[in-house]
């Protein structure tokens, strides 16, 4: 197995499997991922991924991404979760997990500050640009040179302090946090989750 890009999720190289038979979710529907430095709030880009978000959603609502870290965070770029390797104590697999699909691209818009994105295996072996099925990166400055490349498929709406702070951690040679940073992700209304 290899690492994706410097944004990875990973499948066996050239396996691509079909994400489930899922639906779009409601608009009025956001994630909350909970860390021990505060709280992230995400909103969802329905309309321009309607089967990335509802791949997300329905991860979510499961408890996947319970106890994931973000295990890559660089300063003045981005941060990277969702890997269900990096619940595992060997660093050395974090950012090569996870659930065993791919999930089509949809590939629309920009890379901005604030916007989440779905990591993909390189262009080499991933010609279609295919998602990863959980691994996604939170932008912490406008990426111009990822727009066409990666599904945007959120916008952070609270919390982007907290990002900032992820991105800051002191992190080791791969650039995974010392201190794991982990989430707890859950979906509910946009009233719910900024009124706390």
């Amino acid at each position: 197995m290899r690492r994706m890009m410097w944004l990875v999720g990973v499948v066996a190289v050239g396996l691509f499997l079909k994400g489930p038979n899922i639906m779009a979710a409601d608009t009025d529907q956001v994630a909350v991922v909970e860390t021990k430095l505060g709280k992230i709030v995400i909103e969802f880009y329905d309309k321009d991924a309607p089967k990335t978000v509802a791949n997300f959603i329905k991860l979510a609502k499961q408890g996947f991404y319970d106890g994931t870290t973000f295990h890559r965070v660089i300063p003045g770029f981005m941060i990277q979760g969702g890997d269900p390797n990096s619940k595992s104590p060997d660093r050395s697999t974090h950012g090569t997990g996870g659930p065993g699909y791919t999930v089509e691209a949809e590939i629309k818009r920009d890379h901005t500050r604030g916007t989440v994105a779905t990591a993909r295996l390189g262009d080499q072996v991933n010609p279609e640009k295919r998602s990863s099925g959980s691994q996604f990166f939170i932008n912490v400055k406008d990426n111009g040179f990822l727009n066409g490349g990666y599904t945007v498929f959120g916008n952070v709406v609270a919390g982007m302090d907290i990002a900032d702070k992820i991105a800051n951690v002191p992190r080791d040679g791969r650039d995974n946090p010392n201190d794991r940073v982990e989430m707890k992700v859950t979906i509910t209304t946009r009233a719910e989750a900024l009124k706390k």
